[in-house]
């Protein structure tokens, strides 16, 4: 296979990709790498699906954010990491942690602290408190929601 025949393979292959789900700019990259393609050929698949709109981080923000907070119950400072460590800009990040409805966000909370409330065995208020904390930060939520919901509910 030649060199333009690879660029034109590889380019259909991630229009089709991109086509069945969303991905952002650096998981394409990433599959392109292992097609031996130099950094300018990338480049230019890159520009081109983004140009189509097969590739839009702002949309990919939105769809990972809404996905990681309804099926993973990922707080926001979780979500936020994740879509950084993908190179997302900021602004997108913050477009898309905007879409998720606090009130929905604060009873996924509710919800997390009180069904791991009842996993869990404590020698007292303070522990079983600490422990709740420890995993609904681990899940990405904000401390200050996370105190706010243990003092308020007991």
């Amino acid at each position: 296979m030649n060199k333009k025949d690879k660029y034109q393979e590889a380019l259909m292959r991630m229009m089709k990709l991109c086509a069945s789900r969303e991905l952002c700019r650096s998981e394409v990259a990433t599959k392109l790498e292992k097609w031996e393609l130099n950094e300018t050929e990338i480049n230019k698949i890159l520009d081109t699906l983004e140009r189509d709109r097969f590739i839009d981080e702002e949309r990919y923000a939105s769809a990972f954010a809404r996905e990681k907070f309804r099926y993973n119950k990922w707080g926001k400072i979780k979500i936020s990491y994740m879509l950084r460590m993908k190179g997302i800009n900021d602004d997108n990040i913050h477009k898309a942690l905007e879409s998720i409805d606090n009130d929905e966000y604060l009873e996924m909370l509710k919800k997390i602290l009180e069904n791991q409330k009842k996993n869990l065995k404590a020698i007292n208020k303070f522990e079983l408190k600490g422990k709740l904390a420890r995993f609904a930060a681990s899940k990405g939520f904000e401390n200050h929601l996370i105190y706010e919901l243990l003092n308020n509910v007991d």
